[in-house]
């Protein structure tokens, strides 16, 4: 059900919570968890008065922290890891374009199960853009299923590529650095302690001095940084992810890597010598984001360079201390690869793609919903279709911009039976990746070095975004 007015609002949520003053006090978290809950979240995305819509989500972040339940930096995690105190396992981050709710619960159901606590949710600048999900929806929903699947602990959320478009910074740098500035902000208020950076679109491979190649990419790099260690909120320090190589493009290397760390570190002191530099860096090593369709709509093989990953993930380090190298563009892969990233060291991964792909392509997924979402597809995106292309791989490349709008509301209502048996698919395949990953047991680690210190939540932050 969809609200109607606030005492709606504090009416559903009678037996388990109530308001007073402003501030919203749990009273009965069994009394939450059910039909309160799935109405909250609902109405966090989709009711229509900014205001109940706004407080719907003020509701779920308060009752979250007060069952321990902390959006958090990861930053702690990643230094211990830096310094060599543990090592053999690569962090997930997972990119969740529909179906939120029920792939973020399938997570923490898996998290749970492997009793791991180094576990990402991410969301991409331009995921923001096609699924319609900006950060403080995308945050309540996240903290909303770890309340319903039970989960308490620190929750890591990151704002993925937070991508600077080449061709716009061109035309006008400040109009595109400034756009860039006020989403890391937004998503800052949102919950995200979890940021990667991505200038690597700047790089530019004509001069032959490395370090002028990546001059724009550590220059710009450290605007974005220093802006957002002046915006972190007190007693948390953001993870921040650099990246040397425009996943899709060439091949990453030591040089690249050096001319990058040296003269960002260099740069950053400048600017501030007490802040803190990044913690992980992204490289290329032969993927592409989403995999290569090819003509009957199959993903093509990939040729992985993992002696590139494997030597700067150990540059990045011993010599720089950070948590390692951060594959993208991998959720794709042949399932017999993904044992290698933690064998190799790789901090982190990206996985995003093959979700989607389960979910259009479950058995349970209604036909006639995919068919309206695919011909709604054609007529829409008709130009971005390329001359060579066969529908199979114009779908595969477009229909993760059927989750946003105007199919956002019919994926939030399917049937529940629907959902969950989706849900269970995705918990399935979750298993398996923390398995190979080696992501299990990993909550030791965590309690070990990250801090929970994020600032309660506050509802004109909600109202200001809603």
């Amino acid at each position: 059900m969809l609200f109607s007015t606030k005492e709606d609002l504090v009416y559903h949520m009678q037996g388990a919570a109530s308001v007073n003053n402003g501030l919203i006090h749990l009273e009965n978290d069994d009394r939450l968890r059910g039909q309160c809950l799935d109405s909250l979240v609902h109405n966090a995305v989709l009711n229509p008065n900014p205001e109940l819509k706004a407080l719907s989500r003020f509701a779920i972040k308060s009752l979250a922290r007060q069952l321990k339940i902390v959006p958090a930096s990861i930053q702690g995690l990643y230094e211990a890891r830096g310094a060599g105190k543990n090592k053999g396992y690569t962090v997930p981050a997972i990119n969740i374009r529909g179906l939120t709710y029920e792939t973020c619960r399938a997570i923490f159901r898996t998290a749970q199960a492997c009793n791991s606590g180094a576990f990402i949710f991410e969301i991409a600048k331009s995921e923001i853009g096609y699924t319609h999900q900006r950060p403080h929806e995308y945050a309540s929903v996240v903290l909303a299923a770890a309340i319903r699947e039970k989960y308490q602990g620190p929750v890591f959320i990151q704002g993925d590529h937070f991508q600077v478009n080449a061709q716009k910074y061109h035309e006008n740098p400040n109009k595109e650095i400034n756009g860039l500035k006020c989403l890391i902000e937004e998503a800052l208020l949102a919950g995200f302690y979890n940021i990667d950076i991505d200038t690597s679109t700047l790089v530019t491979l004509e001069p032959e001095d490395v370090k002028e190649q990546q001059r724009l990419n550590f220059e710009v790099g450290v605007e974005l940084t220093k802006f957002i260690r002046d915006l972190e909120p007190e007693g948390v320090t953001v993870s921040v992810g650099g990246e040397i190589g425009e996943v899709g493009k060439e091949n990453s290397n030591e040089n690249e890597l050096r001319a990058y760390m040296d003269n960002f570190n260099e740069n950053l002191a400048k600017a501030n010598p007490n802040y803190k530099t990044i913690s992980k860096i992204s490289i290329q090593t032969g993927t592409e984001h989403g995999g290569v369709p090819l003509a009957d709509g199959s993903v093509a093989d990939v040729q992985l360079d993992f002696e590139t990953l494997e030597n700067l993930s150990r540059i990045a380090r011993e010599d720089y201390h950070l948590a390692g190298a951060v594959q993208h563009g991998a959720s794709t892969l042949p399932a017999e690869m993904f044992h290698k990233f933690p064998e190799l060291e790789t901090a982190e991964i990206h996985l995003a793609t093959n979700f989607q792909n389960m979910i259009y392509d479950s058995a349970h997924f209604p036909q006639d919903l995919k068919q309206e979402i695919y011909e709604y597809l054609r007529k829409q995106f008709a130009e971005e279709k390329k001359p060579n292309w066969t529908d199979e791989q114009f779908i595969y490349k477009t229909r993760k911009k059927g989750f946003g709008n105007p199919y956002k509301e019919r994926f939030w209502n399917l049937p529940e039976d629907i959902k969950t048996k989706i849900g269970d698919e995705l918990e399935e395949k979750f298993h398996f990746l923390f398995d190979k990953l080696n992501a299990k047991n990993t909550d030791p680690y965590v309690k070990e070095s990250v801090t929970l210190t994020a600032p309660e939540p506050k509802l004109d932050d909600e109202l200001k975004f809603a």
